[in-house]
C-alpha cells in the first residue's frame, strides 16, 4: 500500500456545515492543532467569500506550519486574485463538470475547460501551485473528465480532486474508478467523499486501494449536508487495514473535543474513536471476553489513539466484569459475595450504571461489611442552564448531555431551564465543561454550584 496523504478542510467544508461558523482567531488554533498532529494540508477557506475569511487564511498563511496551506477558488480570474493576496502555498481551483452543472452556468464543456484552464495558468504565473477539481466527477461522463482533467495539468496542476459531491458512489464503483484514472491521468488524485448515504470512510478506502495519493478529511466529519469523510476512523483505518501512517492518532481524541467545542456539533456516544462510549464493553459475554483477551471483542486497542477500555458495570454484567472490576478498587470478595453483589445490581434494572463509588456503595450494603478503599475524589456540581425563548430545551439537554464530564441534565421550570449534573477530576475539567456548555448555541446564562456535601435517606436515621 503507498503513502496517502491528508488534506483537512474543517476550515472550509467544515465551515459550510450549517449553524459552524468560525472565529479567526478559532481557526487559527485549529490550523496549529491539526498542524501539531501532523497533517500534510490544511485547506483553509474560500477567500472570495468574505473578508473575515480572506484575513484567517492569511493570518494562517502566516504561521508558516510544516503543513502545506491552500486557499480554496471557483475557475475565475477574480477568485484567483484573492487566493494570491493570502500568500498561500497553493490554489485549489474548482469547476462543475457535470451536464447539469454545466447548463446552469450557461457554459459548453469546452468553454468550462477555457475557464478552468486560464484560471490555473493565471495561478501559476504568479507562482501558486495549483490542484484541479472537477467537481461532481463521479456522475459525470467519464470522457470528459479525463479530458478537462488532462488539460488542467498540461495548464500546470499537479494535483486533481475527484469529488463524489453528493455521496452517491458505492466503495466497488469508486475503487474502479480511481483505478481508471490512475491509468489515464499523469498527475497526483485526492479523493473528496461526501457521506449522504453513510459511504464516506468505505470509499475514501477504496479510493486509495484503487490510486488515491490523497484524501480529503474534516474533523467529526463535519461538512455540508451529512459531511464528509471524518479523519477519526478513516486514519484508523488505514493504520488498522493497511498499515499505513497518516496523522497522529493521539492527537485526534482531542482535536474532536476542540471541534466539538467550536462547532457547537456534539459528537455521538457512539461515534467511532471519538464517542464516549468508542471503546466502552456493557454486555456480560463481551466483558468477560474482553477482560480475558481485549481482541476477543476489539479490532485495535484503545491505547492506539490515546484512549482508555472501559468495562460498563449495568444490569447486563456478569460476575467476570463486577469481580474485575472491584479487584480494580482492591475489593476481593467470595464467591457468595460476589453474587450477592451481582444480585443488587440486577435488581435495580433503572440504573444505567455504576460509576465506582456506587458501586462500593452497593458493595457494601450487599455484603453487610465495610469495604476499604481509596477511590480518587471527584468534583461535583450543579449547573443550572437558561436558554433563548426561541430554542428547544430538549434539544440544548441533549447538547450537554453528551459533553464528557456531564453525568445527568434534567429539564426544571422556574428561572432556569436545565440542571446538569456534572463530575470531573479537576478544577480545569469543570472549567472546560462549563465552557462546551456556554458555548451551545441556544444557551444565555449559567449558575454553578459545587457539591460539598451530599445525603441519603438512610442519613437521616
Amino acid at each position: 500500500m503507498h503513502m496517502v496523504k491528508i488534506l483537512d478542510t474543517t476550515l472550509r467544508e467544515g465551515e459550510q456545515t450549517p449553524g459552524v461558523s468560525f472565529s479567526v482567531d478559532e481557526k487559527v488554533e485549529i490550523a496549529r492543532r491539526l498542524d501539531e498532529a501532523k497533517f500534510h494540508m490544511i485547506e483553509a477557506g474560500h477567500p472570495a467569500v468574505s473578508k473575515d475569511v480572506a484575513y484567517a487564511i492569511k493570518r494562517i498563511a502566516s504561521e508558516r506550519l510544516n503543513a502545506e496551506v491552500l486557499a480554496h477558488s471557483r475557475a475565475l480570474i477574480s477568485d484567483v486574485d484573492a487566493v494570491i493576496s493570502c500568500d498561500v502555498d497553493r490554489a485549489a481551483i474548482f469547476i462543475g463538470v457535470t451536464e447539469k452543472k454545466l447548463k446552469s452556468m450557461r457554459m459548453t464543456p469546452e468553454m468550462a475547460i477555457d475557464a478552468a484552464v486560464n484560471a490555473i495558468q493565471h495561478a501559476k504565473d504568479h507562482g501558486l501551485r495549483v490542484r484541479f477539481t472537477a467537481e461532481d466527477a463521479t456522475r459525470a461522463d467519464y470522457g470528459y473528465v479525463v479530458r478537462i482533467c488532462r488539460a488542467a495539468v498540461e495548464a500546470g496542476a499537479d494535483r486533481l480532486s475527484i469529488p463524489d459531491t453528493v455521496g452517491s458512489m458505492t466503495p466497488e464503483r469508486m475503487k474502479r474508478l480511481f483505478s481508471d484514472l490512475s491509468r489515464d491521468l499523469n498527475a497526483e488524485l485526492d479523493a473528496h467523499c461526501h457521506n449522504d448515504l453513510g459511504f464516506a470512510v468505505a470509499n475514501a478506502l477504496a479510493a486509495v486501494e484503487g490510486g488515491a495519493t490523497a484524501v480529503h478529511t474534516t474533523v467529526n466529519g463535519l461538512g455540508e449536508r451529512a459531511g464528509i469523510t471524518p479523519i477519526e476512523p478513516f486514519a484508523v483505518a488505514m493504520k488498522v487495514l493497511h498499515n499505513v501512517e497518516t496523522v497522529d492518532l493521539s492527537k485526534l481524541p482531542q482535536l474532536s473535543l476542540l471541534l466539538e467545542k467550536y462547532s457547537g456539533i456534539p459528537v455521538p456516544p457512539n461515534q467511532p474513536i471519538v464517542g464516549e462510549n468508542a471503546f466502552s464493553h456493557k454486555g456480560g459475554v463481551h466483558a468477560a471476553a474482553v477482560i480475558f483477551d481485549p481482541e476477543t471483542y476489539e479490532a485495535f486497542a484503545p491505547g492506539l489513539v490515546g484512549r482508555q477500555r472501559e468495562i460498563v458495570i449495568s444490569k447486563y454484567s456478569g460476575r467476570v466484569a463486577v469481580e474485575d472490576r472491584l479487584k480494580r478498587l482492591g475489593i476481593a470478595l467470595s464467591d457468595s459475595e460476589l453474587d450477592a453483589v451481582l444480585s443488587a445490581i440486577k435488581e435495580k434494572p433503572e440504573i444505567r450504571s455504576y460509576r465506582d463509588t456506587d458501586l462500593l456503595e452497593l458493595a457494601e450494603r450487599a455484603t453487610g461489611k465495610r469495604l476499604e478503599v481509596q477511590i480518587p475524589k471527584k468534583i461535583e456540581a450543579l449547573v443550572l442552564v437558561k436558554c433563548e425563548s426561541n430554542v428547544y430545551t430538549t434539544a440544548v439537554a441533549r447538547r450537554i448531555l453528551w459533553i464528557k464530564g456531564v453525568e445527568r441534565v434534567i429539564e426544571i421550570s422556574g428561572d432556569f431551564d436545565i440542571e446538569a449534573h456534572i463530575q470531573v477530576d479537576s478544577i480545569s475539567q469543570m472549567n472546560e465543561v462549563l465552557e462546551n456548555i456556554r458555548v451551545i448555541k441556544g444557551v444565555t446564562s449559567t449558575n454553578t454550584r459545587v457539591i460539598l456535601k451530599k445525603f441519603n435517606s438512610e442519613d437521616t436515621n
